[in-house]
């Protein structure tokens, strides 16, 4: 199948969020209300579209893909978890829900961070990875995920009760754990991104390899492995599971 046969694939963004604690950090999850088309039911990290007022407000970075992302993922990040990660000023706990509440009612970005006196700062986000798949016959998006921090004083993160019907904070290990005894549900993508998160006992030492892993755009493809069909990554951009039985892969 070449790539003209393909829906056109959807610019999206996520963001992977650090909590300290002990033993192993903690991530942000969201779980995605069954009724939603893309992952309906799944565990996934907040995030989603990257809009039109993304783009104007990446004018102000010098524009382009990579900035735009990062406003969107910062943006998703507030509406989906009420959590200000990518601003440069501390905002008091009403500013920031009055923030979520523009948001939810579709007013622009750009407009709710005037009304609240906030400014982006994208720089605490790291570039992770970028995924595109090559569905023929569903939803394509071409998500860039970064991992952040979570400020130290930002408030308790809370579920949108609209796209999203909980929030937790896990370790990689323990999603993956509740995942394989069919507690939860997580797509490919996630999978191998918690399982290349799990490699890491804190923010600092997942950015720093972050930072010496050049971000490819990874597309998983189907080849025979063993006798069964596997949905398969390359096996070059730092995931260390690099495959899996594809009867077994939840796609989205």
């Amino acid at each position: 199948m070449s790539d003209n046969d393909l829906p056109e694939a959807i610019p999206a963004s996520t963001l992977v969020i650090f909590r300290a604690a002990p033993g192993a950090p903690e991530l942000l999850m969201v779980e995605r209300a069954k009724a939603m088309v893309f992952a309906g039911g799944a565990m996934v990290f907040p995030g989603g579209r990257v809009d039109a007022g993304d783009h104007a407000l990446a004018l102000r970075f010098g524009g382009g893909e990579e900035a735009a992302a990062r406003i969107a993922a910062i943006r998703e990040t507030i509406e989906e978890a009420g959590l200000p990660v990518g601003l440069k000023n501390r905002l008091p706990v009403d500013a920031l829900e009055a923030m979520r509440g523009g948001l939810h009612a579709g007013k622009p970005f750009a407009e709710v961070l005037a009304e609240a006196g906030a400014e982006l700062d994208l720089e605490p986000l790291v570039p992770w990875a970028r995924w595109l798949p090559a569905h023929a016959h569903m939803r394509r998006f071409d998500t860039r995920f970064y991992l952040a921090e979570l400020p130290a004083d930002a408030p308790r993160a809370t579920v949108d009760a609209t796209e999203n019907v909980r929030l937790v904070w896990a370790t990689a290990q323990s999603v993956l754990d509740d995942a394989d005894a069919g507690k939860l549900a997580i797509i490919f993508p996630t999978r191998r991104n918690l399982e290349r998160l799990a490699q890491f006992g804190s923010f600092a030492d997942a950015a720093t390899h972050a930072n010496s892993t050049p971000v490819c755009t990874i597309t998983p493809w189907v080849e025979q492995r063993d006798g069964e069909q596997h949905l398969c990554i390359p096996d070059d951009a730092g995931y260390p599971v690099t495959s899996e039985p594809i009867d077994g892969a939840m796609r989205g």
